[in-house]
């Protein structure tokens, strides 16, 4: 079974100075990439997408840097794109214009985190795609050219494009086993808090009952305070007999 399409690689850069990058698997894509990076005109912003064996390397040219994505040749076009505008906008709010004169991969240490982040976002949450449609910040991708990175290639350039695709299953296996251990961790303390709570509420019910059972909360008529009826009768007889054989006895005449 063939892994799901995913965004296998994507990086920030001006020209061909990578300033941050990230990927989900290994492989020798980035000598491709090195030989896009050195094809595109930087002087003009441009949206392309060039073609590569099974593989569509998607670029977007805004202020002289470029943000590109590597996906699946059956990736849908809109969502490289929709990706690539997002980390376009995350990449100007937080360095603003520091990508112009910042050294190789001087940001890549907090921006590898984002890319990585929207990456699994937009191949895997249906709404990413849905949200761009709505706010209208992609435009359609009909209209963008997509050409044929192996035209390009002098005779004799050929790269064998390699992705470990083992590599990407084992690591969404571990994603996945990783977030089902944690949503068991959660619902067993869910279900541990919800026993403590119900546990106290009874305790409570049976304390309350005791209360009012015995007279108050010092428990006065189930703690020997004063006495009930029988014993007060109880108490009494011994007086009793004690006054009959102290009294003297008169003789008949």
């Amino acid at each position: 079974m063939p892994p799901p399409s995913q965004i296998i690689y994507s990086l920030v850069a001006r020209e061909s100075t990578v300033l941050a990058e990230y990927t989900a698997t290994s492989g020798n894509f980035i000598q491709v990439t090195g030989i896009i990076l050195k094809r595109l005109n930087f002087n003009v912003n441009t949206k392309i997408s060039y073609v590569y064996d099974k593989y569509v390397f998607h670029c977007i040219v805004d202020d002289k840097l470029v943000y590109l994505c590597m996906t699946d040749e059956d990736f849908p076009r809109r969502i490289p794109f929709a990706f690539l505008e997002d980390v376009k906008q995350r990449f100007k709010a937080a360095y603003g214009d520091r990508g112009k004169r910042a050294l190789a991969y001087e940001m890549n240490e907090d921006f590898k985190k984002v890319l990585q982040k929207q990456a699994e976002y937009f191949a895997t949450n249906p709404s990413a795609d849905r949200i761009s449609r709505v706010k209208g910040e992609i435009e359609e991708v009909k209209g963008i050219m997509m050409e044929n990175i192996e035209k390009v290639l002098e005779r004799g350039d050929k790269i064998e494009l390699l992705v470990d695709k083992s590599a990407t299953l084992n690591e969404q296996s571990f994603k996945f086993k990783k977030q089902s251990t944690a949503l068991k961790n959660t619902m067993w303390w869910k279900n541990v808090k919800l026993w403590i709570v119900l546990i106290i509420i009874i305790i409570l019910i049976i304390f309350f009952i005791a209360v009012a059972a015995c007279g108050g909360f010092t428990f006065p008529k189930c703690a020997g305070g004063s006495p009930g009826p029988v014993n007060a009768t109880l108490h009494a007889v011994p007086q009793q007999l004690s006054r009959l054989l102290l009294a003297p006895t008169q003789l008949p005449p």
